[in-house]
Parts: C-alpha cells; structure tokens; sequence
C-alpha cells in the first residue's frame, strides 16, 4: 500500500507517533523523525526500523522553529528525493485551570502543537504541490472536539490544528494531496500511564467500549490515510475514542 513512499512523522520518537513510525515502515515506507534530544531510545527505534528494511533518516528540529523545520524538511528531500507522507504528530501539555495558567504555558503548548503543525506543512506542503501528491494526516485530540478542563491551552491548539486541517484540505485538495485529521481518545501511552487509577477509573465510565485504546489503533488508521485506499476522502476529523465523543 504504502511501499517505497517516504514518510515524515513528527514526534515519531516516543508513544503514539513511535507506533505509527513502526507501522508505516512494517508496511514499507521510508521514515524521517525529528528529535529533541539523541537518545539510547531512539538510537534502538532507528535500528528496529532498519531491520525492517525502511532508509531512516533523524535531525534535530523543534517544529515550533521556522528555521529549523525548514532544514529538516530540505534534508529529507534531498536524503529521499520525494515527500508522500507528513504525519504532524509531536505535542505537548502543560495542564491547569484558567485562572492558574500562566501566558508562557498557553503559549508553549499553542507553538508546538499548532505552530509546530503550521510550520511543518508550509514546508512539506510547497514539495508536495510540486509532485502532484501528497497524505498529510494531523493528529489533534478528542479534547479538541469536546474540550476539557483544565486543559484549556491544549484544547485550544488542537481545536485550532482541527480548523487549520479543513483549511487548506480545501486548498490543497486540487493538487492530488489529502488532508485529513486523527483525533484519539484515551490511549495507553507514557502521558496516561501516569494517571492515578481513581482517574482512570473516572474515565473508563466515559468509554462506551470499556477500555482505554493502544497506539497501534491510531496507527492502523495512520496507516490507511496514508496510503491510496483513502484516496477520495479529505478535510476529515476520525475519532478514535471507543465511542467516547460521539458527534
């Protein structure tokens, strides 16, 4: 489906951007990852990935960074030759109510997730007009849909990648590439396995299926908009929550 493509994850090194850097490389696409700081963890990952056969390619980038984005997208297709896949993956948090949030919380978290996003498309998306193709798949957040206190910054920002997302789906659509948005619910990754139990309990109440979701579903879905089997579906928002947000 996806052999010989070349793909971008961004935040690819950990949780659920980690999952879908295995999975379209299990399925034969090339993989580019960003990173922050080089680790032991993300030296054993590129080894994994090249035991698959995938060419894989890291660089340092904070994607809130114009500059540097721009490097690493340049480094890519010039390592590649082509970009078919940008899964914009990498975010963080930084919770708290309202009234306790400081600017620099609301601001680092909108940078990174939704600059971060705004960034990395401007730069791959010129490549892709060019090549007459292209899958970009935003992963946003069922708080972005239904929103969440305490987690206002957050929501924000995946709310906005959600609007951004329809935006230039609408513009990019003529030019053979895809646009389209994951939003996850609860998944098992390091950002929930931290959650005390009561909590997790609280929110498996919210779950019509009972249960919290795995990586590998989000990337299994990944996996499908990347690949020509979605060909025909764009400027779309999948949740995959286990019926959580319904709308």
């Amino acid at each position: 489906m996806i052999k010989n493509k070349n793909a971008i994850i961004t935040g690819g090194a950990r949780g659920i951007g980690k999952e879908i850097a295995r999975t379209l490389a299990e399925n034969g696409a090339n993989i580019a990852i960003n990173y922050r700081n080089f680790n032991d963890e993300i030296k054993a990952f590129v080894e994994e990935l090249n035991s698959m056969g995938a060419k894989v390619l890291t660089f340092k980038c904070d994607v809130s960074n114009e500059e540097e984005v721009e490097a690493f997208v340049n480094e890519v297709k010039n390592v590649f030759g082509s970009i078919d896949i940008l899964v914009n993956n990498a975010g963080i948090t930084k919770d708290g109510l309202l009234i306790r949030m400081s600017e620099k919380d609301f601001s680092d978290v909108i940078d990174v997730n939704l600059k971060g996003t705004f960034n990395m498309t401007k730069a791959v998306s010129s490549i892709m007009v060019r090549q007459r193709f292209g899958k970009i798949i935003n992963i946003s957040s069922v708080v972005g849909v239904a929103g969440n206190a305490g987690q206002c910054n957050y929501a924000a920002s995946k709310a906005g990648v959600i609007g951004f997302s329809k935006s230039i789906a609408r513009e990019l659509a003529s030019r053979n590439i895809n646009v389209n948005v994951i939003a996850p619910g609860y998944i098992n990754t390091d950002m929930t396995k931290v959650l005390p139990d009561r909590v997790k309990e609280e929110v498996l109440k919210t779950i019509p299926m009972k249960k919290i979701g795995e990586p590998r579903e989000i990337a299994n879905l990944a996996l499908f908009l990347s690949s020509d089997l979605s060909n025909y579906i764009t400027g779309q928002v999948i949740n995959v929550d286990g019926g959580m947000v319904m709308h």
